[in-house]
């Protein structure tokens, strides 16, 4: 399967890297580069998230990371929702 980012994770992942780099860029690359690994495994396994809390999509969980990424299976796609951060009030729909 492929995988698509749309642009509002693509911000996420922008903007969490900012936030983590203005206190150490080096731990800001390394949580960028655990995400975009765990966003991959997704190609070959699309169904290792959980049921998500929005109806049709499911979460994908960043082991040792504060991180859950929405994402939804479409038409032999991955789509990737957002980039968030697990204590963020999670939004109703994408």
């Amino acid at each position: 399967m492929r995988i698509r980012w749309f642009k509002d994770a693509l911000l996420d992942l922008i903007e969490l890297r900012k936030y983590i780099g203005n206190d150490n860029s080096h731990a800001a690359q390394d949580v960028a580069i655990s995400i975009l690994s765990h966003v991959e495994q997704l190609a070959e396994h699309p169904a290792m998230g959980r049921t998500g809390r929005v109806e049709g999509t499911r979460e994908l969980v960043i082991s040792g990371l504060p991180y859950i990424i929405p994402y939804r299976v479409k038409n032999n796609t991955i789509e990737i929702l957002r980039v968030l951060h697990a204590a963020r009030k999670w939004p109703t729909k994408f």
